[in-house]
């Protein structure tokens, strides 16, 4: 099942990988442990490296590049992995180290650069405007910080159970797990920003 979407500058692919096994996902945490080890450290340099975008955007009106796609890169490694833990448990298939895109993943994110934002956007975008997007996002996340199950969580593991039971993984519910992830990402990459879009308020799409 391909979610992959051009409609908004942000695109995110999904694809569940059959058939997947009924009680790996019971040991995912520890299996990605090595990655979220590597992504803890490169959230901080995220972080500030959306400072000195800022600073960039307000003085020259653009998002340098090379930044932008590091920065990118590490949405896309985050995704990767948690497509194949709880975000999605949509693979079984072991997320590879590193910000590149790899078009033999399952999931992937991309990015439009833009070759030039809003001075003035960057004032406010990032907390005055998006502040109804970081309410729903924190339902979906269950707030925001380490150890935070939210609806995407939930609905993750309640199509692992299903698997467990059946053997197979619900598209459906992948479906609007991935929807729910998409969205998360776009404003993500708004609050971060990387694009003057408004996120719009849907799941899908278009």
């Amino acid at each position: 099942m391909n979610t992959a979407t051009r409609s908004y500058p942000v695109t995110l692919k999904g694809e569940l990988t059959i058939p997947p096994s009924r009680w790996l996902w019971l040991f995912k945490w520890l299996l990605a442990l090595p990655h979220y080890l590597l992504l803890i450290p490169l959230w901080i340099t995220f972080f500030f490296g959306c400072v000195i975008a800022f600073f960039t955007i307000l003085f020259k009106g653009k998002y340098p590049k090379s930044l932008f796609e590091f920065n990118a890169g590490i949405l896309r490694w985050t995704w990767r992995v948690g497509f194949y833990s709880y975000q999605a448990l949509g693979t079984d298939k072991y997320p590879p180290f590193g910000i590149n895109p790899n078009s033999d993943y399952p999931a992937d994110i991309e990015i439009l650069y833009p070759e030039k934002l809003s001075r003035g956007l960057v004032l406010v975008k990032w907390w005055l405007l998006a502040i109804p997007h970081y309410i729903i996002v924190g339902i979906l996340l269950g707030g925001y910080g380490w150890g935070r199950v939210g609806l995407v969580t939930i609905l993750a593991i309640i199509g692992a159970i299903v698997l467990l039971f059946t053997g197979k993984y619900p598209k459906d519910i992948l479906k609007l797990v991935v929807g729910m992830n998409r969205w998360v990402y776009r404003v993500t990459a708004y609050v971060s920003l990387m694009t003057d879009v408004y996120p719009p308020f849907r799941l899908w799409d278009d």
